[in-house]
Order: C-alpha cells, then structure tokens, then sequence
C-alpha cells in the first residue's frame, strides 16, 4: 500500500530521538537475564522494559536522530521509511478520529505521541533498547519504533518486505492505543498467558484494529488537500500484511527459537489467529467486530 504522492506530511507528527548506546542492566546484575529479557521481548513484541533498570550507564558509541525534517509529501513517504512513518501515523491519526466517531463508540480519539529513537530510549514503562522491538506504551500514550525492526521483520522472522507489512506493525501498536482510550488494559490483566488468555485476546485485538485502519486508509483524506492518504492496496499487499502477521506468531516464534510451541505460554497468539484477526478487521471495518473479549474462543 503506497501514499498518494500529493498529500502533505507534517514531521513533527513523529519525534526522532538519537541515545548514545547504553550498557543496560537488570535487577539481580544478571547479564544472562538482560539478554533472555531482550531475546524474549524483540521476538514476542512483549514490552518488558519495566524489567530493566532506568539507571543504564553509557559508553563511549553515540548515534544521530532521524532526521524527519525533509519530510512532506506522500511521495517522500514512497521513497524514505522515515517519512513513512509520519505519513502512517497522520493515516492512522484521520481514520481513528474519524472512525471512533461515525460508528458511536462513546470514545473521543486523543493522538498518541509516536517516537523514533536509535540504540535506546527512557519510557514511562521504563528504559529500553532497540532488541526490544516496536511497542506502546500506555504510561506515556506513546508508541515507541526502532526503524532497524523493519529489516529484522523480514531477514530474521520472515515476514513480507513490503510497504503495507512496515504499516501493519505500526498500525498494530496504534491499536493498543485505542485500547487505552477504551479502557482495556483497566479492565483486564493483559500479563495473563495462553492462547484463550487476556494478553492474547489483547493483541488479536489490536491485529483486528490495524485491520480496520487498512479498510478504511484508503478512502479517508488528507484533510489539507482532500486526496486519500493511501492507495488501495492490492491483493498481493494485503497477502503480504497477512503473511507478517503470521511470521510473528506465537507459535511460529517459539518453535523458531525454541524448538516446539507451547500456546499455555502464548501472549501473542498463532500464526492462525493472527492473520484472522487481521482479516476481521480488513474485512468489516467495524470496530464492534474486534471484541475480542467478548468471543467464546479467539
């Protein structure tokens, strides 16, 4: 799914953070335990942050923000993934607004801040670095993405290299927000394991909702010039969200890097659930179809 080259970014929609490198450590002092942490966290999506002290000490590597300043068509968000994050994150921005209010959920959309950071960033959910992978945090109401994650997506798990599947992750943790606006993680313990668990209907939940900003992204305009955000996407893009989907499910994850899946350990759900969830969402373009909570079985 590619922008319509006309329509105009904003680049401060997107905060580019540059950290110099940091020797992080984890309560116990266990250099075991920090890489198990970031292991874990960068192939489940998991934030565990909180997990990792706020204190890092720093060495002598440093490393530049991203520059997002040149950022201001669609065409640039074609070309560069730094601007396609802003553009993304301005699609995602008109859809939930306007979306959250034609189909009367009772919840007014608020933007969420979106940083970019390189090496590591401080959080109100704790310090993390870049193995940890794309998360939200809802201390800050801030989505958190190491760019890097886009190359790991696709030579370390599998997924699709393609525009629309770097979208879908971003779109995902959008939905986390919406969840937050919603209330969710009040109402439900979403640190519960297993494949019927809270983590994992939370997730599916957000998976459906980056399927519904894909429904309706390419019919929603740039307010500014009145032409839609994106383009529709084509079959073979939407086979490729779906098949990202499926790269970083549980079950795939863990027999990957551990040899066999257990879905009592779960948090993110199957490859399966998943790709349906996000088909849901795709499909309907309803928010109401996304209650994950309410299913008898996800």
């Amino acid at each position: 799914m590619s922008f319509n080259d006309n329509v105009h970014l904003d680049p401060s929609r997107v905060r580019s953070f540059g950290a110099r490198r940091k020797a992080m450590g984890v309560g116990g002092g266990s250099i075991l335990g920090l890489l198990l942490i970031l292991v874990f966290s960068h192939v489940t999506g998991i934030d565990l942050t909180p997990l990792i002290s706020s204190s890092p000490t720093p060495s002598a590597s440093s490393s530049s923000a991203v520059d997002v300043s040149t950022c201001r068509t669609g065409a640039d968000a074609n070309d560069r993934v730094e601007c396609r994050m802003v553009a993304t994150a301005q699609s995602l921005d008109q859809v939930w607004k306007e979306q959250l209010a034609d189909q009367n959920t009772g919840v007014r959309y608020e933007l969420p801040d979106f940083q970019i950071f390189t090496n590591s960033v401080s959080t109100a959910c704790g310090s993390a670095t870049s193995a940890v992978g794309p998360f939200y945090c809802p201390g800050d109401s801030t989505v958190y993405l190491d760019l890097g994650f886009f190359d790991d997506m696709v030579s370390r798990y599998g997924a699709a290299d393609s525009l629309l599947a770097q979208e879908y992750v971003v779109a995902h943790e959008w939905g986390h927000h919406i969840q937050n606006l919603q209330g969710v993680f009040r109402a439900h313990d979403t640190r519960e394991f297993g494949d019927q668990g809270a983590g994992v209907r939370s997730e599916l939940q957000a998976d459906c909702y980056a399927g519904v900003w894909m429904h309706w992204a390419s019919t929603t305009a740039d307010p500014s010039t009145g032409i839609p955000y994106l383009v529709t996407p084509t079959a073979d893009q939407v086979l490729g969200a779906l098949e990202t989907a499926r790269a970083i499910g549980d079950d795939r994850l863990q027999a990957k890097y551990q040899g066999s899946s257990n879905p009592e350990t779960w948090t993110h759900g199957s490859a399966n659930q998943r790709a349906a969830w996000l088909q849901r969402g795709l499909d309907t373009g309803d928010i109401a179809t996304c209650d994950t909570w309410s299913a008898a079985r996800v």
